[in-house]
């Protein structure tokens, strides 16, 4: 379950979305994440799954690789599911006892469920086509106009990009942890809710001890490095737009209007 997470992880391939400017595929994932609200019915939901499975395709990411960070999720979105259909009121189409499921509860568990799916794939695909270093350089420079009220833009933004960095080793550091007290007889499976919780203390606990020694020897790296924040810092490869950039602002422009006027007629 542990490798399946792919969020935070870098797939290098040659592609023209790995080629694009990290700040056009910030835009994407904003305006992705938009429509994927705007769009509320099957034709709306269509024209999203067009768009995603084009940027699956053009990014060269095996499908299987991208949709392995699904299964993290399959509990969260159960639950979502099951409450939605069984919590919402309506037209009755099946009833227990005291739980009803209506159809207005499935039409709305059927959108939640398309909507948190498509979403995980749609930030992954940003995070497998751009490297930690890419996504804070492109954070700071979409969010330098913040400087000018003070607000501490490339703080914010390496702070981030260490946060998606950590995921992938933390999530590896967790499976050899577990493994090494399976070994020694740690039960991660049996017992109530109550008697879990205890089983992972051995967990834990040498999971924090490592998480805090690993961010001492970052910060003892970064301090020996003369590292003093993004004051007068300049960049080894500056962001500059190409011409596919302006390309994909325009069919991101597109797909937005798109979704505004399906919006907007009820379709």
């Amino acid at each position: 379950m542990l490798r399946d997470i792919t969020l935070g992880q870098y797939y290098p391939a040659n592609s023209v979305l790995h080629k694009l400017d990290p700040r056009t595929k910030l835009a994407g994932t904003m305006v992705f994440i938009i429509s994927v609200f705007l769009f509320h019915t099957l034709p709306g939901y269509a024209v999203a799954t067009l768009f995603l499975a084009a940027m699956i395709a053009v990014s060269k990411v095996p499908v299987k690789f991208m949709f392995k960070g699904l299964k993290a999720i399959v509990m969260i979105l159960m639950i979502t599911v099951v409450f939605n259909m069984i919590l919402t009121p309506g037209e009755v189409l099946w009833k227990l006892g005291f739980l009803k499921v209506t159809r207005e509860g499935v039409q709305l568990a059927v959108r939640m469920a398309i909507r948190l799916t498509y979403l995980v794939i749609g930030s992954s695909i940003m995070t497998l086509t751009t490297t930690p270093n890419q996504l804070t350089d492109g954070l700071e420079k979409a969010l330098r106009p913040l400087n000018k009220i003070h607000v501490p833009v490339h703080e914010i933004s390496m702070m981030m990009s260490i946060a998606l960095r950590f995921i992938p080793i933390l999530l590896e550091e967790t499976d050899k942890i577990m493994k090494a007290q399976i070994a020694r007889g740690a039960d991660f499976e049996n017992g109530n809710l109550i008697q879990k919780a205890k089983n992972m203390v051995p967990l834990l606990v040498p999971l924090f001890i490592s998480a805090f020694r690993r961010a001492n020897d970052l910060a003892m790296a970064m301090e020996a490095r003369c590292y003093h924040g993004g004051e007068d810092r300049t960049q080894m490869k500056p962001l500059k737009y190409a011409a596919r950039d302006r390309a994909a602002y325009g069919i991101l422009a597109a797909y937005l209007a798109v979704a505004i006027a399906f919006r907007v007629a009820g379709i």
